[in-house]
């Protein structure tokens, strides 16, 4: 994997701990969109889908939310 990891200059990887999902920014993405799901109902599946890659969309243009999940990690993810 690490030949695989060199070879390729553009790409970075972060090693996260195992079973820590304190560590990992995609448990407080997951959590924001649950609570912005709580009280909504939908009829079937399409309609879910339809509004959860919506929300996903506003928070991908909202670099601050994302920096603040990162943040909420403490984790460093300058690289090295």
């Amino acid at each position: 994997m690490r030949k695989l990891i060199d070879a390729r200059l553009w790409l970075s990887v972060y090693q996260l701990p195992a079973c820590t999902p304190e560590f990992n920014p995609v448990e407080g993405v997951w959590s924001h969109l649950k609570r912005s799901l709580a009280n909504l109902t939908k009829h079937s599946l399409d309609q879910l889908t339809a509004l959860v890659k919506t929300r996903l969309k506003r928070m991908q243009y909202r670099p601050s939310l994302i920096d603040g999940l990162i943040a909420k990690t403490g984790l460093d993810f300058q690289p090295p």
